[in-house]
């Protein structure tokens, strides 16, 4: 018998039932009153989410197109700190790269971001830093306000890709000195792929580049903004669907939805080492795990194929392996979006039954529970 498919992985998430069934009503015009309203909802809601009383656009596309929006928009930089410790990290370096000049800080991924290099970086003339709030290939939570704290003292851009945090974790833009904040739809909003926003303050634009992509230059978005409007044709259905989205998260509470999160990746973290598994970060002071997706390290005697592979086959259930070099070497568990208990669980008894069956883990299902109380 074939069962539905759960998502447990780091995005795309869970689309919940009331999203679907927004996304599935008859088609609206773009240019109409009704889209509008819409888009206002979104955007006042977005506001709140990323912890902030500047703009916020909207663009139908990847969080990639977000991350690219944001980093070549305010490119007018004579260099630009790329701090890179997983995967996107990386991807910042390389796009920022095609801009302007790119100081890459390189860690080993999974490793804490040393603060001092970032400082040595601005003081040898970095005029923004750009970095990933919650680093999902690896399961870290990077230190955004001590980052942006360094930044500000060299009167620096600060770029934040918060596209696996906004909507699950605290995010305070304003209060941490962020310029530049991006997100994507299929994180911890919730909705299916296709949708990212990004969000800017007025000091931003002293860092404008007109000649940013024709699609992705986000002041044709800030000109439209005043319409509640979008200057290309937008992926209506996404804007139905996180309208409903904002309207769940208004419903559960921002700070409720936040220790949700956070508790669901705690009840894995210790499920994880109670079983005798080894969380993949390495920790300095001023970092943290994950709140929205927990890393592990792959345990002797059992292979990316048998662990994710049986778990698909046997119980319809999808977790991440490991990305690039870190293929086949750790497993990811995402937590985000709109799951609860019965997901996180189901997960976990599923992943222990394997890993127990193969030799490699000990029953901990009940000290994951003691924390889903």
């Amino acid at each position: 018998m074939k069962f539905d498919e759960l998502l447990m992985i780091p995005g795309p998430v869970q689309v919940h039932s009331r999203i679907l069934n927004a996304m599935a009503k008859p088609l609206i015009g773009h240019r109409t009153p009704e889209f509008s309203d819409i888009m206002k909802n979104c955007t006042l809601g977005l506001k709140e989410l990323f912890g902030t009383d500047g703009d916020v656009y909207l663009i139908s596309g990847s969080g990639t197109a977000g991350m690219e929006a944001a980093i070549s928009s305010f490119s007018k930089v004579s260099r630009i700190t790329c701090i890179d410790n997983g995967k996107f990290g990386d991807r910042l370096c390389r796009i920022a790269s095609r801009y302007t000049e790119v100081d890459a800080l390189r860690f080993e991924w999974g490793e804490s971001i040393d603060l001092e290099k970032v400082k040595e970086s601005l003081e040898n003339g970095s005029e923004a830093v750009a970095f990933v709030h919650n680093e999902t290939s690896t399961g870290i939570l990077n230190p955004a306000r001590e980052i942006a704290k360094i930044a500000k003292k060299h009167s620096a851009l600060v770029i934040m890709d918060g596209i696996t945090s906004v909507g699950g974790d605290e995010v305070k833009m304003d209060e941490w000195g962020i310029d530049v904040a991006i997100v994507g739809s299929q994180k911890c909003l919730g909705i299916p792929p296709g949708l990212a926003a990004v969000a800017v303050n007025e000091r931003a634009w002293e860092f404008y580049n007109e000649k940013a992509p024709f699609y992705l230059d986000l002041m044709a978005y800030k000109k439209k903004l005043k319409d509640w409007q979008t200057p290309y044709t937008p992926a209506v259905p996404l804007f139905v669907a996180l309208n409903e989205a904002i309207e769940m998260i208004k419903e559960e509470g921002l700070e409720n939805r936040i220790q949700r999160h956070r508790k669901f990746s705690r009840a894995v973290r210790e499920w994880a080492v109670n079983a005798g598994l080894e969380l993949f970060p390495r920790l300095n002071e001023y970092s943290s795990y994950s709140n929205t997706v927990t890393a592990i390290k792959m345990p002797e005697g059992i292979t990316d194929k048998e662990l994710r592979g049986t778990l698909k086959q046997e119980y319809s259930i999808t977790i991440s392996g490991g990305q690039e070099h870190l293929k086949g070497k750790i497993f990811r568990i995402g937590t985000m979006g709109n799951i609860g208990k019965r997901e996180v669980v189901a997960t976990l008894m599923a992943v222990e039954d394997i890993l127990t069956r193969k030799g490699c883990a000990v029953p901990a299902i009940n000290h994951a529970l003691e924390v889903l109380k």
